[in-house]
């Protein structure tokens, strides 16, 4: 399955989403570390679902982004860095609002200096397989929550919120 994704959304605090709406919101209770320069970002959601392996998402940031937030499932590990500052660097030069790592990453200082969300769990110096495993485009859970492409997330340094498809 493809997403393309809609035009760019207008970041929204995550808690003044969350007093609008609520329960009407999916909240991802995982606790992710802001490593990106935007600390405020938003878009449609597209996922990669790779463990240890970055060749797919390497991939997928050498595309138009059109805002949207790339989600990583790396299923948490923290033994290899799933991005650091090479992809996130082609992650915003194509026009990709944010990537929202469940893994490692690594440059962090680098990161911090892109015009880019970057959430993950942690850091490590440590690179990723590249051998192309995983999928694209598919719900993937992390944190209580599911995120499907073509919903809508909104992150922040207090916490990451779904807006799903209507």
């Amino acid at each position: 399955m493809h997403v393309t994704p809609a035009s760019p959304v207008t970041p929204v605090p995550t808690s003044d989403l969350y007093d609008e709406h609520g329960e009407a919101l999916a909240l991802c209770t995982t606790q992710f570390r802001q490593f990106g320069g935007r600390r405020l970002f938003a878009g449609p959601v597209r996922t990669v679902s790779c463990h240890e392996d970055n060749a797919l998402l390497r991939a997928l940031v050498n595309t138009p982004g059109g805002g949207a937030v790339l989600v990583m499932d790396g299923g948490g590990s923290l033994r290899t860095a799933l991005t650091g500052d090479l992809i996130a660097g082609a992650a915003q030069r194509n026009g990709w609002a944010g990537l929202i790592v469940n893994g490692a990453v690594r440059d962090s200082v680098a990161l911090g200096g892109l015009d880019l969300g970057v959430k993950a769990l942690g850091t490590v110096p440590r690179k990723s397989g590249k051998t192309g495993a995983g999928t694209v485009d598919v719900p993937v859970t992390i944190g209580e929550v599911t995120f499907r492409p073509g919903d809508t997330v909104h992150a922040d340094d207090d916490g990451t919120v779904i807006v799903p498809t209507a």
